[in-house]
């Protein structure tokens, strides 16, 4: 449980009060500290895992935690620019990605339950999801224009194109798990 992976993973994890203080700061930099933090969120996710396998320092807690701390970041940040942006728009779409996350994550949990976890594996549409949903997030997190480019548009069209990769990748992880709902 001590793993430097797992330490990572329980960084990323500790990070999530500093992000939010960080948003709320009332100081012109709080837009730039947070799209860094959670950047550094996104970099030791990606780390972790790649240490875990290097190191082979694989576990079956860092394998529940890793996912569980990628979800708290990537939620308490949607939340947040839904409360910073408060619109129909942005609020559908942060429900249809915190809302399958929920229930992707207890779809596994219950295909492990039954011995059939490794069909309902990451997909690479979830990894594009994961990438277009990260990208969205540091757009919308930083906020501001530079220059000509709209880091707000940009981040709006990334969010719903996210949302649309969610629900696509929540469809074939159901269609994976279909025939272990059947049998129940």
């Amino acid at each position: 449980m001590n793993s430097i992976p797992t330490l990572i993973t329980w960084g990323r994890i500790a990070l999530i009060p500093v992000f939010v203080l960080c948003f709320f700061l009332p100081v012109s930099w709080s837009n730039e500290a947070t799209v860094i933090i959670f950047l550094l969120a996104a970099v030791t996710d990606w780390l972790d895992g790649y240490l875990a396998r290097v190191l082979n320092q694989t576990s079956k807690f860092g394998a529940f935690l890793d996912p569980v701390a990628d979800k708290l970041m990537v939620g308490v940040a949607l939340v947040l620019i839904v409360q910073a942006n408060p619109s129909p728009w942005i609020a559908v779409a942060a429900a249809i990605i915190i809302g399958r996350e929920i229930a992707v994550s207890s779809l596994r949990e219950w295909m492990a339950e039954i011995g059939e976890r490794a069909s309902v594996a990451v997909s690479a549409v979830g990894k594009i999801k994961t990438t277009v949903q990260m990208l969205s997030i540091l757009m919308l997190l930083y906020h501001e224009p530079f220059k000509a480019f709209s880091a707000y548009e940009t981040g709006v069209v990334l969010l719903y194109l996210a949302a649309f990769l969610t629900l696509w990748s929540m469809a074939l992880y159901l269609k994976a798990a279909w025939p272990s709902f059947r049998d129940s």
